[in-house]
């Protein structure tokens, strides 16, 4: 059974993404899900390696802010 150590949620557009903390027998991790249109899907990314997705999203989103139009 998972616990969760920390929880938030946001909505974008038509989009809701829930960002948890948790914990397990295995390890800590974050979930990601994303829910749409009644679907849901999700990514975990297990604690050792957040530091090296943080970094790497980062770069993505700072890409994605510099090439909207002003």
């Amino acid at each position: 059974m998972d616990n969760i150590i920390l929880a938030r949620d946001l909505q974008i557009e038509r989009k809701h993404f829930f960002i948890e903390y948790r914990e397990n027998e295995r390890g800590k991790f974050v979930r990601i899900t994303e829910e749409a249109h009644g679907r849901r899907n999700s990514i975990i990314i297990p604690s050792t390696g957040l530091a090296d997705f943080v970094r790497y999203f980062d770069e993505v989103a700072a890409a994605a802010v510099e090439s909207q139009p002003a």
